[in-house]
């Protein structure tokens, strides 16, 4: 079975469950209306049906590869990511003065969930570009702007992230790379970065590295880091690629995964580069693209999930082996109990987690439109939620894929290891999972968890309103609330911020357990009767919801217990 990009259910959440109305009823996004948004998300569908999903096996028997310093990439991915620019799916959310559509972060999520089901080892790369887009507008000089958002936004040029180094992995402030002036407004920077997604292809004209170094007086740590914009190729006078800058692809990893996608050691030596934001500033300017990253990252696992998903319900439809368990069968392992089970878990953690991720786009495209600072708090409490249950989720998912396929799902030839292997990495970069519920439980608590506490009660106030129509699924979803929220005020209680952090992953996971859970019951009251939503909720809530007791009771254990385990313990 092809993938096949799920429209409907995009189309279902936007008008019934993460309140897009909303976003279409604002000035700003006005002309997005839903008849609008369902077009769009129709025309991108049938691309990733048609042109990146065909791709995506190519990409992981055929790698990139690098060849007397030049890589080279997958077959066909040079028409791929032509059907992408075409489409202007880069350029979506961007600023229409620079060539954007000036869409809704909603829908421009929605669509990179579907690139990343169809082809995820390509559709990195439009991401990545999509991040440092939004750097440079809000980040850049206007003479950057009107030089290189252009060409980033036409796909014609595409961007990179450049944080991490050897000894500088998520501890970014220990990087050694370093940034001389010019003494004519450009920086020499040299230095070297590993793991930098499509650090180099053979298709676009031009590579534009965004890349933290320290400039000479800049101080240890985070606070002394710059950030520049250091391009393959130094335009000329007409603004097109001229000389060949002083940087280069050294190696390309070999991967678990992502296979299509080139991940290189860049080496800079007194390349020339621009000074993106002021002096000093770099981990503000670069965090604008991580975080715009990590929602995209949130559905590169969610839409990953969805082509295993797919995957592993063609196989279970055409394997027959034993006997059927049910009267008026299928004959194949469909019927199974268990298969059963797994395949039920998977379409209904998928549904829980991409509402998670689009009711925090819509909060991101709220707070732009509104200026209303409770929406921006919104966004920024849901991003590490959704980023780390999104991801889990799609290695959850992926990974049970294999199960359905039994023994040949460990054969490559079906290609269900490839989903497992290419979304494991989800989970890692953009910040890792752990990474995210730390900041989840620091950051995002140090407002004495008011966003939180709204957003419970929100789901609280929707529990009620469906007492009278779905009375056992509600007083579920209602005492899984309660206890989450007496959890919350745990954690916002706790001054030794380890104790917090002991716990911070089972929390964020009990979040995102109750907030599907809050999406699926607003599913089954949109649908009215006992359809395919109230089953698939009724399923969610009774048998994966009572999960959130476990977390919780790991997230308010404290780190007494751990730090009792020392190298006696735990050493071989």
């Amino acid at each position: 079975m092809p993938y096949r990009a799920p429209v409907s259910d995009f189309t279902f959440l936007m008008e019934n469950v993460v309140g897009y109305g909303d976003v279409s009823a604002t000035e700003k996004f006005s002309e997005a209306s839903d008849d609008l948004a369902q077009a769009i998300l129709g025309e991108a569908g049938r691309m990733c049906d048609d042109v990146l999903a065909p791709l995506n096996r190519d990409g992981d028997l055929i790698p990139a590869k690098l060849e007397n310093g030049v890589v080279r990439t997958s077959p066909g991915f040079d028409k791929g990511y032509q059907a992408i620019c075409e489409g202007g799916w880069i350029s979506m959310s961007a600023d229409p003065k620079y060539g954007g559509m000036g869409l809704p972060m909603t829908i421009t999520t929605a669509v990179n969930d579907m690139m990343s089901g169809a082809c995820l080892s390509l559709q990195l790369n439009p991401l990545m570009t999509q991040g440092q887009i939004e750097a440079l507008e809000h980040h850049a000089s206007d003479t950057l702007k009107e030089l290189y958002l252009p060409k980033l936004m036409s796909g014609e040029w595409c961007g990179t992230m450049n944080l991490t180094e050897p000894a500088a992995g998520s501890d970014v402030g220990a990087l050694r790379s370093k940034a001389e002036p010019n003494g004519d407004g450009t920086f020499a920077v040299s230095g070297q970065k590993i793991f930098i997604s499509w650090g180099d292809n053979d298709f676009t004209e031009n590579v534009c590295h965004l890349v933290l170094a320290r400039l000479p007086d800049g101080v240890p740590g985070t606070k002394g880091i710059s950030l520049f914009l250091v391009p393959k190729f130094i335009p000329d006078e007409d603004g097109n690629p001229g000389k060949r800058n002083s940087l280069k692809v050294v190696s390309l990893e070999h991967k678990m995964g992502l296979h299509g996608s080139p991940t290189a050691v860049m080496e800079f030596d007194g390349a020339t580069g621009w000074l993106v934001g002021p002096e000093h500033g770099g981990m503000a300017a670069m965090f604008t693209m991580m975080n715009n990253a990590r929602l995209g990252v949130a559905v590169q696992g969610i839409g990953t999930g969805e082509g295993a998903y797919q995957h592993a319900l063609a196989y279970a439809q055409e394997r027959k082996q034993g006997r059927s368990p049910i009267e008026g069968g299928t004959g194949t392992i469909f019927d199974h109990a268990d298969v059963r089970r797994m395949l039920a878990t998977m379409k209904s953690e998928l549904f829980a987690a991409r509402s998670i991720a689009l009711a925090c786009a819509v909060a991101i495209d709220l707070g732009n439109a509104t200026g209303d600072k409770d929406w921006s708090a919104r966004a920024a409490f849901l991003t590490p939620i959704a980023k780390a249950f999104g991801t889990e989720i799609g290695m959850r998912v992926s990974e049970m894929g294999v199960q359905v396929h039994g023994g040949m799902g460990f054969i490559e030839e079906t290609g269900a290891a490839q989903y497992s292997r290419d979304v494991r990495v989800t989970a890692i970069y953009e910040g890792t999972n752990g990474i995210q519920s730390m900041d989840l439980v620091g950051r995002k608590l140090m407002d004495g968890g008011e966003a939180a506490c709204a957003l419970l009660d929100e789901v609280a106030a929707q529990a009620e309103a469906a007492r009278g129509q779905h009375p056992v699924m509600t007083e579920a979803v209602w005492n899984a609330t309660e206890a989450l929220r007496e959890a919350t005020e745990w954690m916002v209680n706790q001054t030794d911020m380890n104790d917090r952090f002991a716990g911070s992953v089972p929390f964020l996971l009990a979040f995102g357990r109750v907030l599907g859970a809050h999406y699926h019951l607003k599913a089954a009251m949109a649908e009215e009767g006992d359809g395919t939503r109230t089953r698939l909720a009724r399923f969610y809530i009774t048998r994966l919801l009572p999960d959130h007791a476990g977390h919780l009771a790991h997230a308010t254990a404290g780190a007494d217990a751990l730090y009792a385990l020392g190298l006696d313990d735990l050493g071989a």
